[in-house]
């Protein structure tokens, strides 16, 4: 019996064992065309998109070329001005005296009133002035009675005289009683010097005023023992009028000082502590012989007329020092200097009413204002506030900063300066257009997405 051994199931075609499996003709057809699909679909899909961005990119750049900006402006100005040196000072009394006993006793009146203007030689406190009488009475009687025994003992040596000279005794007796006048005569002079004492004490014993000024509080009461021994004084006189204010400045700043001391005496002014307010006006008068090491600041003392007493022992002021003044300086406010990795600049406004950005060299800050002395011209308009939204080429709408009203006046530093705060801690605004400028959000397009 013959086996076959791949058995065919009978009904089923034939098997060809040699024919290969292959796909569909159709199939391979669709998928190309798939394919093809959705290259050309995402294709669409980009550039369209692209289209969109582009777009929109465009309109908010016109945009923002045709928006105006509003910022406030002040012309460049050419004048005379005063330079300026400022350090914080306290006011010193011009004299101060602690009034002491010079004699010890107990006072038995005040004739002062505390906080009150008193002259010089005027009484302030009396002590008991009956010891010292007592001590002159005795010293002039002293010398009264040394007087007369004085004169007994100068007839008694004319006497010897006349005697030696006749040789009717020792001439040895007429040299002693010389020797006896000129011991009496000794003793008349220190009697009058105890009597001067005791006028001086007597004097003493009534205590004055030794200068003009306003007395303080009363240190010792009446009744009280004094001795010229005792630390704590009676009162405390201080003068006011004059006045001086002592001050610092760095030392860097001392060579245009005394320059401009050898033109004469210069001005200082005294301010309250906020430098609004000026409270007198005196002069210069002296510049310390040494310069503080720990500091690098130099002393100076200045003199002010007090008459209304604005000024007051110890009290904190800002005193300005007048060293020069800049004859026809370039002037502008201070917030018009920005700074940028370049250095200085500001924005000025041309005729076109468009901002353009342009380098300034500053040559000092005078206050409010800053002194350019490269970069600007008189009579040209500048920026002053707004610089923050500004660009090269931008459209500007201006308005005179000095006309800002209230609102400005009373605005922040950092609005008065668009530098913002990195300013106010130390560090410069970053320019319009560089790395560290912060990014300005475009407005989005009409009916699009930004």
């Amino acid at each position: 019996m013959i086996r076959h051994e791949n058995p065919v199931h009978a009904g089923s075609p034939p098997l060809d064992e040699g024919a290969p499996h292959r796909s569909s003709p159709v199939t391979k057809i669709v998928l190309v065309m798939l394919l093809l699909a959705a290259i050309g679909g995402t294709y669409l899909l980009v550039r369209t998109r692209s289209r969109a961005a582009a777009s929109a990119a465009a309109t908010a750049a016109s945009a923002a070329a045709n928006r105006v900006i509003p910022v406030l402006t002040a012309p460049v100005e050419q004048r005379d001005v005063p330079v300026w040196l400022e350090g914080l000072g306290n006011v010193s009394a011009f004299y101060t005296v602690t009034v002491k006993p010079q004699v010890g006793g107990q006072i038995v009146n005040v004739a002062f009133k505390e906080g009150e203007h008193v002259k010089k030689g005027d009484l302030l406190m009396q002590i008991d002035p009956r010891p010292f009488a007592i001590a002159l009475q005795s010293a002039q009687a002293a010398l009264a009675r040394d007087n007369a025994t004085l004169k007994n003992g100068q007839v008694n040596a004319d006497r010897y005289k006349t005697l030696a000279d006749q040789k009717l005794i020792a001439v040895q007796q007429y040299t002693d009683q010389a020797a006896v006048v000129a011991q009496l005569d000794a003793q008349a002079q220190a009697d009058q010097a105890q009597i001067a004492s005791a006028q001086l004490n007597l004097t003493y014993a009534r205590i004055t005023s030794p200068i003009d000024g306003v007395t303080g509080v009363r240190l010792v009461d009446p009744g009280n023992l004094v001795q010229p021994s005792d630390t704590t004084g009676l009162v405390v006189v201080t003068q006011l009028d004059p006045i001086a204010v002592l001050f610092t400045l760095p030392q860097d700043d001392l060579p245009s000082i005394t320059e401009g001391m050898a033109d004469g005496p210069l001005t200082v002014e005294a301010r309250s502590r906020d430098g609004d307010t000026t409270l007198a006006e005196g002069k210069l008068t002296v510049i310390d012989n040494q310069i503080n090491q720990a500091t690098s600041t130099v002393r100076l003392k200045a003199i002010f007329a007090n008459p209304k007493q604005v000024l007051w022992p110890n009290q904190f002021v800002k005193a300005r020092l007048h060293i020069a003044t800049r004859k026809s300086a370039i002037v502008v406010p201070a917030a018009v200097i920005q700074h940028g990795p370049n250095g200085t600049f500001a924005y000025v406004v041309g005729p076109d009413m468009t901002a353009g950005m342009r380098p300034v060299t500053v040559a000092g800050l005078q206050g409010e204002e800053a002194l350019v002395s490269k970069g600007l011209q008189p009579g040209e308009t500048v920026v002053v506030e707004g610089q923050a939204q500004l660009r090269p080429g931008s459209r500007v709408a201006t308005k005179p900063a000095a006309a800002a009203g209230p609102a400005a006046a009373g605005a922040p530093a950092a609005s008065a300066n668009p530098a913002g705060s990195t300013q106010q801690h130390g560090q410069a605004p970053a320019a319009p257009g560089s790395p560290e400028a912060p990014p300005r959000e475009a407005p989005a397009a009409p009916g699009g997405k930004p």
